[in-house]
């Protein structure tokens, strides 16, 4: 698949080094594969959710959630927040 704004993912693993491989993971799966439905990219990322039309991945041991806008039928991924567990659970992003 495309990721758009990869750019929120270099600067996320910036300020959160820690987080980077697990990210540079998530990256390189999305990359590799295409996924046709939200079946599909469950049986790659189990623990993935959907709130409303949004994607959450959970990622670095559920440390960081990943907010994205799947577009299956053209093949790309919009990143539209990367957030820690604890600024997630704040609720701002749903605004």
């Amino acid at each position: 698949m495309e990721i758009i704004r990869r750019d929120h993912l270099v600067e996320f693993a910036q300020k959160h080094p820690n987080t980077r491989p697990s990210l540079n993971r998530w990256y390189d799966l999305m990359r590799e594969r295409s996924f046709r439905s939200f079946t599909e990219l469950r049986s790659t990322f189990p623990h993935v959710s959907r709130v409303g039309k949004l994607t959450i991945f959970n990622i670095a041991g559920n440390n960081v959630r990943l907010i994205a806008s799947m577009r299956y039928n053209e093949d790309r991924v919009y990143i539209r927040d990367i957030l820690t567990h604890a600024e997630y659970d704040k609720g701002r992003w749903k605004e």
